[in-house]
Formats: structure tokens, C-alpha cells, sequence
């Protein structure tokens, strides 16, 4: 066979052809409208939310304060040792997700996603400066004129500033949002945030008023990943083919006979952000928004025939319902063993991050022994163990501590002596929410026994005075090994 009568293989990537989404009225499309509006609102106004933490804090709600290591969010102050809160969450994410798609597919990709999200708000845009779906497909195929060019300038502009406050609602959950907000104005800000600002601005127009469905189809991960989450059992959109087919036009009213209810109206295909057409079946690209289920259920209306034509369902009905059977209570297929089980997992989670939340101390540190030497012999005869203590005031007010030395088990050493470098007595003020670290001298008489003995098992107590709160690190003392 000549290479001439050879087809020409698939392309990899298929060029794209702009999708321009209808507007629709219905209960999906109102539960988008809301969430988008929450969610859009939560992001933009959280950074400007004051929490008064005192005057050595910073009095921002919820901030990422990078310089300081810490993580603030309300009441809440995550330090860097205490990242496996972090680490919870991420995990948690990552098992609601898993959850969330078991039970009703990708409905995250549909209502929550940013990209979902900042996609709606700019073909709201759109809509608004372009007109509706057949508006925009014609202004598309129009030559370039003085229409054309004022309101695509129009809407790039509004793109474009919609772009710049989602970058800068970014960099505000990293510093001071008020004072950041300033300096930004003046050209005083750091130019890693301006760099930040111009990173989110572009990708957030590229991706937003752009690229839109592609970044699902072919950079997002999560639709190939989906299959592993979904089982029979999982709710998605469904086009039910044996009530609607064969397909025809409704002529006057009136259905011929042996046609289904689906008129071919298209109106499903009109709404889909994603540009599919539902009936061909379960697509990849499906992200379960439910837009085309208010368009036909609209469209069922007018023609007095049943809703439901295109709705959520699961595999394991489909049979039942081709048989003339009822499917299943939706809630049977959301509580399932498997969902169950994925819930109790993250909710687990939740529970133990919470309770580590709670019972963690207020006050943190730990005492370390200088090796070099292990000990010193003092003039009388004393020997002297030398400790590094680091010591974290997670209070917002300076706090002072008196530290003391008891034996393993909490009983009172009075064989041992400690002191502090440049301090008098067992008392040290460390600053407001900083790490304070202090040299530790534990001595003991030259006849005692922690002096004669080789290694000496010790509690080191840390307690806030005037306060309940305190904390103990075991560690040793090293002796001479003079035995008598």
C-alpha cells in the first residue's frame, strides 16, 4: 500500500473552537450563582478581616507571615514545628475530594474549582458587554470594525481588572493587606509582590477569559484520575436515551408516533460550558455542573413532558429504569459503604488535628547538652554541665519563666543547683512570640552523687509565672564516674 492510501493519523491536539455558553434559569444554575458569589466574596474580603491578637501580633485574621514563619488564621497560630496541621489539611483536601467524587463525580470540577469559578465570572462579563450566546457567535465571525473593537476593548478592560484584584488579593494574605495595599500605590512595596501581582494577573486573564474549558481537558490532572473515585454506585449526569430517543422535531405540539421526548432542540449542548453534547454519553470533559439539566428541564416544560430526561443518576439504575423499574433513593447511593468509609477517614482526621489543636502547650522548648566537654570541674570542686534551652513564647505579651531542675520522676533535687547566663536566680523574661535561647548551667557538689556518678537522669521544668502553664524536657547530668 502506497503511502498516499495511508490515513492520516489522529492529530494529538485538536485546535480549539471557541465555546460560547447560553444563559439558563434553574436550580443548578441559581446553586453556582450563589456558591461563586460566597466564594469569590471569602477570597477577595478575607485578607482585609481584623483579629486583635495584641499589640506584638499582627492584628490581620488570616495571615501567611512568611518573614516570621507562622501561620495565623484567627485565633489560630500555626508555628513552623507544627506543620502536620498543614499537612492534616492537605490530607483532608485530598480525601474530600475523594469523597465528594465517589459520591456525586466531579462536582468540585463544577461548582468550586477556581478555575470554575473565575471561568463563570468572566463569561458573565462576556455576556454582559457581548450579548448572549448567538450575540457573541456572531460578533466572533464579524469583521473587525468600531462595534467589534469597543466592545472587545471593553471587555478585555474588565477582564484585565478583575485579573489585577485576584492577584492582589493574593499577595494580601502574605503581609499587612492595608499597609501592602499603600505601599503598592507609591511604589514601595517589595518586587517580589508586583511580581506576584503580574504573575496572577496574566494567568488569571489567559485562563479565565481564554483558555477556559482547555485547562480542564488537557492541564488539569483530575478527570483521568477521576475514573478510580467512581464506581457504579456514583452519581453523574445522565442523558436517559431510552426515553428520549429516537430524537425528532415536535411539529405544532404534537409528537409523531414512536418519538421520544428528546426534540432535539440542542438546548443541553447550548448551556455546556464545556462545549459536549451530554447525549453521546459520559464524556471526559463533563465537569457535572447541571446547566444542561435546567436547560432541558426548561425545555420539558414547555412541551409538558416529564423532567428528568437529563439528570443525575447512577450506572447501576440505568438498567432498572430501561426495565420500567424506579431507581434507587439518591441518598442510598451517597450513603454507601465506600463514601461512609472515606468520610469516617476524614473525619478522623478533623477530629485529631482539633484535639492536637487544643492540647497542644503553650509553652515550647528543649534543652540540649554540650558534649564538648561533658562537664566541667570548678574551682571547689563542683562539676558543671553545660545546656543550650530554647525557649518559644507563643503569648502575645513578654512572659516571664522560672526554670527548674527535679529528678526523673518529678522528685526535688536539692544535690542539684541551676542557673541561668545573665540572669539572677531561676527566672528569664523571653519576648512576645519569639524564640528565646539561653545558656543552662546545672552544677552539683563535689561529693555529692550526680557529681561521682557517671550520667544522672534529670526532668528540667519550664513554668510561666502567676500562670498554670508549664512544660518539662528530660535530659541528663554527667558526673566524673569517682565513684567511692
Amino acid at each position: 500500500m502506497s503511502s498516499t492510501d495511508q490515513a492520516d493519523p489522529p492529530p494529538l491536539y485538536a485546535a480549539r473552537e471557541p465555546v460560547f455558553p447560553k444563559r439558563v434559569k434553574g436550580s443548578f444554575r441559581s446553586l453556582k450563582w450563589v456558591l461563586m458569589a460566597v466564594m469569590l466574596g471569602i477570597y477577595y474580603i478575607t485578607p482585609w478581616i481584623r483579629w486583635d491578637r495584641g499589640p506584638a501580633l499582627p492584628d490581620q485574621a488570616v495571615l501567611v507571615d512568611l518573614a516570621n514563619r507562622r501561620f495565623f488564621f484567627f485565633m489560630v497560630e500555626i508555628w513552623p514545628h507544627e506543620f502536620y496541621f498543614v499537612a492534616g489539611l492537605l490530607i483532608m483536601a485530598g480525601l474530600g475530594l475523594f469523597l465528594f467524587t465517589s459520591a456525586a463525580g466531579r462536582v468540585w470540577c463544577g461548582y468550586a474549582c477556581p478555575q470554575t469559578v473565575w471561568t463563570d465570572l468572566f463569561i458573565l462579563v462576556e455576556r454582559w458587554v457581548e450579548g448572549d450566546r448567538n450575540a457573541r457567535i456572531r460578533l466572533l465571525r464579524q469583521k473587525w470594525d468600531a462595534e467589534k473593537a469597543r466592545k472587545r476593548i471593553t471587555k478585555w478592560v474588565l477582564w484585565l481588572l478583575i485579573s489585577v484584584a485576584t492577584g492582589g488579593a493574593w499577595v494580601f494574605y502574605f503581609t499587612d493587606a492595608p499597609e501592602l495595599l499603600k505601599n503598592l500605590f507609591v511604589g514601595a512595596a517589595h518586587p517580589v509582590a508586583y511580581t506576584t501581582i503580574a504573575v496572577m494577573t496574566a494567568t488569571t486573564f489567559a485562563f479565565g477569559g481564554f483558555a477556559r474549558e482547555q485547562i480542564c481537558i488537557y492541564a488539569c490532572p483530575w478527570p483521568r484520575i477521576q475514573a478510580a473515585m467512581m464506581d457504579e454506585d456514583t452519581l453523574v449526569i445522565a442523558y436517559r436515551e431510552w426515553r428520549g430517543e429516537p430524537r425528532g422535531k415536535l411539529h405544532k405540539g404534537v409528537t409523531p408516533e414512536g418519538q421520544g421526548d428528546c426534540i432535539d432542540c440542542n438546548a443541553c449542548f447550548a448551556v455546556c460550558p464545556m462545549g459536549i453534547d451530554i447525549r453521546n454519553g459520559q464524556q471526559l470533559e463533563c465537569i457535572t455542573c447541571g446547566l444542561c439539566i435546567d436547560a432541558c428541564n426548561e425545555m420539558m416544560d414547555k412541551i409538558g413532558k416529564p423532567r428528568g430526561l437529563i439528570s443525575y443518576m447512577a450506572l447501576k439504575d440505568e438498567a432498572m429504569e430501561r426495565a420500567g423499574g424506579h431507581p434507587k433513593n439518591v441518598w442510598k447511593h451517597i450513603f454507601r459503604p465506600r463514601t461512609l468509609l472515606y468520610f469516617t477517614l476524614w473525619a478522623g482526621i478533623g477530629v485529631a488535628l482539633v484535639v492536637a489543636l487544643f492540647m497542644r502547650s503553650p509553652i515550647d522548648f528543649n534543652l540540649t547538652p554540650n558534649r564538648d566537654p561533658l562537664y566541667v570541674i570548678q574551682g571547689d570542686g563542683s562539676v558543671r554541665n553545660i545546656y543550650t534551652m530554647r525557649l518559644r513564647n507563643k503569648a502575645g505579651d513578654e512572659t516571664t519563666f522560672r526554670i527548674t531542675v527535679t529528678g526523673e520522676h518529678g522528685e526535688p533535687r536539692t544535690d542539684l543547683h541551676l542557673l541561668l547566663e545573665g540572669a539572677e536566680g531561676n527566672e528569664i523574661s523571653a519576648p512576645a512570640d519569639e524564640t528565646l535561647t539561653q545558656r543552662v548551667y546545672i552544677e552539683a557538689p563535689a561529693d555529692s552523687r550526680p557529681a561521682l556518678a557517671d550520667r544522672t537522669e534529670l526532668r528540667v521544668w519550664v513554668e510561666e509565672v502567676g500562670a498554670p502553664a508549664r512544660a518539662a524536657v528530660d535530659t541528663v547530668f554527667n558526673g566524673t564516674g569517682k565513684r567511692d
